[in-house]
């Protein structure tokens, strides 16, 4: 063999060698980090299926990593930092889990704000996009939306009325639910889902808030044996917002057509299917009560709760107007948004 093809060969040969080197590095992994376990809903209706979705429609150019229990470390708390400083790129988590980094959203936490997930998931979206992107600096919003109706999982007696919540420690998961627990007369007590189950069982709290598709990953129904929900055709006790959110650097530094596929499967339309999906993570969660007691809490009741709640709504418009925004009108904007989307 000549000098030249010999050479050609060698060149050949290397270019062979690093084909498999150059497909890898065209891989795009995105680390995904959340907080609750593996088998839970969240993960099995929702994340996993995203990640399908994303590794389908890019050739399996782009796939997920899924750490969930926090299992790339720290607590659900710093889930956020950890986006925004590109720890990971891409977490699920509760906003309210930051209390203060998020004022603008909590308005979809107040009390009584949210009768369907769907609908409220995709008002959600549209209130940030137009009046708080700015809560979401350093990070690229995928979806954002709300749970199910809160219902309370007690240990010791079901609430039937507000005089039941007298002296009683509570979990709750936002700012604004433990400001409405404490005008209830309950004691309020925050922490994230995944500490719930061992403080109900060592009778740190005596019951919880959470919404029924958070039972099986808690196991909350093993140690709460009533279930006090309230009236479906009112507005729900409570709900709390979500973030599905991704670094923003690593997605501006995605190549043109991997973005697309990102921008394809974000936006309102997502952000509504998740909230149906949580709703029917909610039936089947609301099937592990067993012979647990449920009950009810009825419309009648609820009217003397809504009174009560005035202030908690009223202390927000307060807050977010010395931040310099028309709290007022965005708490206008946010029920109007709901009812357009709940098509009332």
């Amino acid at each position: 063999m000549t000098l030249p093809r010999l050479a050609l060969a060698t060149v050949s040969l290397c270019l062979l060698a690093g084909a498999p080197a150059a497909r890898a590095a065209d891989e795009v992994v995105l680390k995904v980090h959340h907080f609750l376990p593996a088998g839970s809903y969240a993960q099995q209706m929702f994340i996993q299926p995203w990640c399908d979705k994303i590794a389908k429609e890019s050739a399996n150019r782009m796939r997920c990593q899924i750490y969930p229990s926090m299992q790339l470390g720290g607590t659900p708390q710093q889930l956020v930092d950890q986006v925004k400083d590109g720890v990971v790129d891409v977490v699920w988590t509760l906003s309210g889990y930051t209390a203060g980094r998020f004022p603008l959203t909590e308005v979809f936490e107040l009390p009584f704000m949210m009768r369907s997930p769907e609908a409220t998931s995709k008002a959600l979206w549209d209130y940030v996009q137009q009046s708080a992107l700015q809560e979401y600096k350093g990070m690229q919003p995928i979806a954002l939306h709300v749970h199910g109706p809160g219902v309370f999982h007690m240990t010791g007696k079901p609430i039937q009325t507000r005089a039941d919540l007298k002296g009683l420690k509570v979990r709750a998961p936002t700012r604004q639910t433990n400001r409405f627990l404490a005008v209830l007369g309950a004691t309020p007590v925050a922490m994230p889902v995944p500490q719930v189950s061992e403080a109900l069982s060592k009778g740190v709290i005596d019951g919880a808030v959470v919404p029924y598709e958070v039972m099986p990953s808690a196991k909350i129904q093993e140690i709460a044996k009533f279930h006090s929900e309230t009236d479906p055709a009112e507005p729900a006790l409570y709900t709390s917002t979500f973030m599905f959110v991704m670094n923003k650097g690593r997605y501006e530094g995605l190549p043109a057509d991997l973005k697309k596929v990102i921008d394809a499967n974000s936006g309102q339309a997502l952000s509504g299917q998740i909230g149906k999906v949580f709703t029917a993570a909610d039936a089947e969660g609301k099937k592990l009560t067993g012979r647990n007691a449920v009950n009810v809490i009825p419309a009648a009741e609820l009217a003397g709760w809504k009174k009560a709640a005035e202030p908690v709504v009223e202390q927000w418009v307060t807050e977010v107007g010395a931040k310099g925004a028309d709290g007022r009108q965005l708490l206008n904007n946010a029920r109007a948004l709901i009812a357009k989307h709940a098509g009332g």
